[in-house]
């Protein structure tokens, strides 16, 4: 008997040991400034994301899932042309604080797609998010802006939230189901105010991310206004009043006006937001968007 345990902690250990060989092994994923590669900065000062835009509507669908089986078979040259022309770009000397907001978001998820496909296949974001040693997805992909490298976490809680706008959550997206939609198209500083209005009304009408029970009179919500708390105003009643501005219903803004409500937070779904294979006989393509 002791001699099995022994034998299976030995195994256990292995088992340790091989995960964090590999996690220690894994080098950070940097996109750097590559000669000859422009900055996509027109004469006015704003950006031109039409590559990404491209790829984002080539290789996402309405839902938001990505097919990621297409695009790390054809499309990772593109898409790490595009990081490289972003990691030429001045964000300071860019139009207008919508032209700068767009620029970082559009970089969130263009990198966090190249750290995908880079993993990919994968089951999960969270297969690469050590706890304890070695590569950690929001850690170690990085970009380089005006030489100094930028992680997903730097982008998001040092750039991004420090810009006052909470609706960025609903816009960036770390390739899970549990995630706001990605947009199959790339955002703009001149269109950026709609395109986070539309992204903000679509989250709080998902079921998957906020439903209200009134005969319960509980608001269920995403673990994002958990996380973000402070963002959306640090308090409950901050947190449905921010909801309601969203919400088409005025039956709906009525309810969440109540002060009885309890609010009970979602569990997340980190499952890959990955497109379901074609059936069997069918060629990979996009659905009709018509």
């Amino acid at each position: 008997m002791l001699r099995e345990v022994a034998v299976r902690t030995a195994l256990g250990l292995g088992v340790v040991a091989a995960a964090a060989a590999t996690a220690l092994a894994e080098d950070p994923i940097v996109v750097r400034p590559r000669a000859g590669v422009a900055a996509p900065v027109r004469e006015d000062r704003r950006l031109d994301h039409r590559a990404f835009d491209a790829l984002l509507r080539k290789h996402v669908d309405v839902h938001g899932l990505v097919n990621y089986r297409a695009w790390k078979a054809s499309d990772r040259p593109a898409l790490d042309l595009y990081l490289e022309s972003l990691a030429a770009v001045r964000p300071g000397g860019l139009a207008d604080r919508e032209e700068i907001l767009a620029f970082w978001v559009d970089a969130y998820n263009a990198l966090t797609v190249k750290g995908m496909l880079h993993f990919y296949p994968t089951t999960s974001i969270r297969n690469h998010t050590s706890r304890f040693w070695g590569f950690h997805f929001f850690s170690d992909v990085r970009i380089v802006v005006e030489g100094t490298e930028r992680s997903l976490d730097d982008i998001e809680h040092r750039i991004l939230r420090k810009m006052d706008e909470p609706r960025i959550h609903f816009a960036i997206v770390c390739a899970s189901k549990g995630c706001p939609r990605l947009r199959n198209g790339a955002y703009g500083g001149s269109r950026i105010k709609d395109q986070l209005a539309e992204a903000a009304r679509e989250f709080f009408s998902d079921p998957r991310h906020f439903r209200m029970d009134r005969e319960a009179k509980t608001v269920h919500v995403s673990k994002i206004l958990d996380w973000f708390g402070e963002d959306f105003g640090g308090t409950d009643r901050a947190k449905l009043d921010f909801a309601a501005r969203w919400l088409p219903g005025e039956e709906d803004r009525k309810f969440l006006a109540r002060e009885d409500l309890d609010i009970e937070t979602m569990d997340y779904d980190w499952t890959i937001n990955e497109q379901p294979p074609p059936p069997e006989g069918k060629p990979e393509g996009k659905e009709d968007r018509r």
